[in-house]
């Protein structure tokens, strides 16, 4: 089962998790990375990409204290591409985890793995509850104010953005972008 198809990874997905939200989440990161795959030139990559960002909380939902060290042990026990693994496991760096992300395609999920909540509380507050008419100027007043959206750390979207030699809001513009493609708001 080394290369998993988007349908297996779904299968899996739902097995560790049911809550909405998760899934919900699962489905705008892998949207996202998809979309960056596309714009950072790794066309040919794209479903890799998505694969990554839809199981990237495997665990989270059944074992948040294990988070990113659970989902290694079940990814390996059915024979999961190690590529896949430690992309996953790579965006709890310095947090759960002491896997640094080295890819381009690691650092961008970790990079936009906090970000895609923080965005998505943003556009929940519109009028709209959309991203669609949604700015970096919005986001940024809102990122500003530590207890809204408390549980985005903004300080892996930063270092994630220093990872990959972007400005912070270049990397929330592209993400609202990516967002935007799916439209699911979390």
């Amino acid at each position: 089962m080394s290369q998993l198809t988007r349908s297996e990874a779904w299968e899996l997905l739902t097995e560790y998790n049911r809550e909405e939200f998760h899934l919900k989440h699962a489905l705008i990161v892998e949207s996202t990375m998809r979309y960056f795959s596309r714009k950072l030139g790794y066309e040919n990559e794209e479903d890799f990409w998505g694969i990554v960002g839809l199981l990237h909380d495997l665990d989270f939902e059944l074992y948040p204290e294990q988070h990113c060290i659970k989902q290694q042990e079940i990814m390996r026990e059915r024979g999961i591409d190690p590529k896949i693994i430690r992309a996953t496991a790579s965006h709890g760096y310095a947090l759960t985890v002491d896997i640094e992300p080295q890819h381009e395609m690691e650092k961008v999920l970790y990079a936009v793995d906090e970000l895609t909540g923080l965005i998505g509380a943003v556009a929940l507050m519109r009028p709209s509850r959309s991203v669609s008419d949604l700015e970096v100027k919005s986001v940024r007043k809102k990122y500003k104010t530590a207890n809204f959206a408390a549980g985005c750390s903004r300080e892996v979207i930063e270092r994630g953005a220093a990872m990959l030699g972007w400005e912070l809001d270049y990397l929330i513009e592209q993400t609202i972008f990516a967002m935007r493609e799916c439209e699911v708001v979390e």
